[in-house]
């Protein structure tokens, strides 16, 4: 049964609808529906109107939302049966679809039904070894003479094993089912992300640099309009879009010359400093299975944003093929169904690949220049790390992130995202948003997303937790004339990872390009990348 305030949460712009059983004044009704914090108060001290407990009664809310702190890992079938409000409250806190609520209800139901048929199950079991048992013990006593009675026994013992084959096929059906449901369940979120419709409501948590610093730097004048990076790419002679969409279509870009030469040095620059910061640099697959996608959930909610491959030209081991989205799917995958050793953790990978996304949802949607284009360069990072280790790790991740920025005197902001606005797998993620002159805005540079144990619960990624010393010293040390005992292993634990962008190759080319022209036309190459362009200091424009 879902409680009352279960089945108040309705998906539609964050409303909690109350229950037909309870009535409001309608005075109450209209304040309640601007928040849902109001909403749930309104309905606890409604309901016990008659009562000094009202308060007492309240739930507790945290961003207009319950906690998750009673539910610290991601979901699986039997977490969201007995936790359905604090599911219900997350899923209509993230602006969920109806379905997506009405799957959480189902898996609850279905898990009460599991349940039920396991009980089922096993007492037709039980009846027919109690009836194997007898037919054995009859026939010993007849020397092997089958009676009527034994017949009989045989038959109810026939039964029962196909009641419980019947049960157990009903059994399979719920899982499959059950899977398939949570797998469109997005991750619970963080009690620090706060509560809002989309990126609008999003918290500015710091902002870094001087907007001003560089155009007086590089001479700006007052009356000097900033061109948007494409026009600048085409003064120096390295932007040829035409071509690229010649060839692949619309949001392909091919860069030349110089222009080129700036984007590999970005992503050299971005490499070796995540490398001296103690990642393992990796140069994995583009091409990922089915199964991979399911397991950093990129499948199935957005398989239309993907690049399948046909079958005919390639399959993964049997399975259907894609082109990575983000280099997050390989680099997280390398351990998908391993035990790690906790001693090991955290592990830190970094890697520079192309990414290739349809875009599907984006139509008529940046359609100008490198912000938004089916292929390009990003330097990716990730962590896979404990649960204790987790917050730390997120933290040092977006670090390094911001680092980046600051050493090419990007001037930024970082965002905390809303909980309508937060990535399908993510818990909590900033955005570090870079500043573009052209068009007078931030713009989203690097997205680094704490997925908790979402992702390792479906790729079956563990770790083994170290025996602690005090069980240690106590195996080492036993009683006199007792014998040692050896300490148990403890149980493998689901890893918690995390991932970033360190940062988008084509998007800090944007910023660059953007940030460091001069009136004249050129580019001034930043500092940092001066070592990986042969020591150019000044990109020419062409006459």
């Amino acid at each position: 049964m879902l409680s009352a305030a279960a089945a108040m949460i309705s998906s539609r712009s964050g409303s909690i609808r109350v229950a037909n059983a309870f009535s409001m004044p309608s005075s109450t009704r209209i304040a309640a529906s601007r928040s849902p914090l109001l909403r749930y108060s309104a309905l606890s001290s409604t309901a016990n109107a008659d009562t000094d407990t009202a308060a007492d009664t309240t739930p507790t809310l945290i961003n207009s939302r319950l906690s998750r702190a009673p539910l610290p890992s991601s979901l699986d079938a039997r977490s969201v049966s007995d936790n359905v409000d604090i599911v219900l409250s997350h899923l209509t806190s993230r602006r969920a679809s109806d379905g997506t609520l009405e799957a959480a209800k189902t898996i609850s139901t279905l898990n009460t039904d599991r349940v039920s048929l396991i009980k089922k199950r096993d007492e037709a079991l039980q009846r027919r070894n109690e009836c194997s048992g007898q037919v054995g013990k009859l026939m010993r006593e007849s020397k092997g003479q089958e009676t009527e009675e034994i017949k009989g026994l045989k038959e109810m013992a026939s039964q029962a094993g196909e009641d419980a084959s019947g049960v157990e096929e009903e059994l399979n059906k719920i899982e499959s089912q059950v899977n398939t449901l949570l797998a469109s369940l997005p991750n619970l979120l963080d009690d620090i992300v706060p509560d809002g419709d989309n990126d609008g409501a999003n918290e500015i948590v710091n902002e870094w640099g001087d907007a001003q610093a560089l155009p007086k730097k590089l001479g700006w004048t007052d009356d000097f309009e900033p061109l948007w990076h494409d026009d600048v790419a085409t003064n120096l002679g390295g932007w040829n879009a035409d071509a690229a969409v010649g060839m692949s279509g619309a949001r392909f870009v091919s860069l030349t010359g110089s222009v080129a030469r700036l984007e590999r040095a970005i992503s050299s620059y971005f490499l070796d400093r995540l490398v001296d910061r103690g990642y393992t640099e990796v140069s994995p697959p583009l091409v990922v299975s089915r199964s991979a996608l399911e397991g950093t959930s990129q499948l199935p909610k957005f398989e239309e944003d993907l690049f399948k491959i046909v079958p005919e030209s390639h399959t993964c081991n049997g399975e259907d093929a894609f082109l990575i989205p983000t280099a997050e799917v390989p680099l997280t995958n390398m351990h998908a169904n391993q035990i790690l050793e906790e001693a090991d953790l955290p592990l830190s990978y970094c890697a520079l690949t192309p990414c290739f996304r349809a875009e599907a949802g984006s139509y008529g949607r940046d359609t100008r220049g490198l912000i938004r284009t089916h292929q390009f360069y990003k330097v990716e990072m990730v962590k896979i790390t404990t649960p204790e280790t987790s917050d730390g790790e997120h933290h040092k991740l977006t670090r390094h992130a911001e680092e980046c920025l600051e050493e090419l005197e990007i001037p930024y902001r970082k965002m905390r995202l809303c909980s309508g606005d937060v990535g399908f797998s993510a818990q909590h993620c900033y955005d570090l948003e870079a500043w573009l002159p052209s068009t007078n805005e931030y713009r989203e540079i690097s997205s680094c997303s704490n997925t908790g144990d979402f992702q390792a619960r479906r790729m079956a990624l563990r770790y083994r937790p170290e025996v602690k010393q005090a069980a240690e010293d106590e195996t080492a040390a036993p009683k006199k004339g007792g014998k040692k005992k050896k300490a148990k292993k403890p149980k493998p634990v689901l890893c918690h990872t995390i991932n970033g962008s360190g940062l988008a190759v084509g998007r800090t080319l944007v910023a660059v390009l953007e940030n460091y022209q001069t009136p004249d036309g050129d580019v001034v190459v930043p500092d940092v990348l001066r070592q990986y362009m042969g020591g150019m200091e000044i990109l020419k424009k062409k006459q």
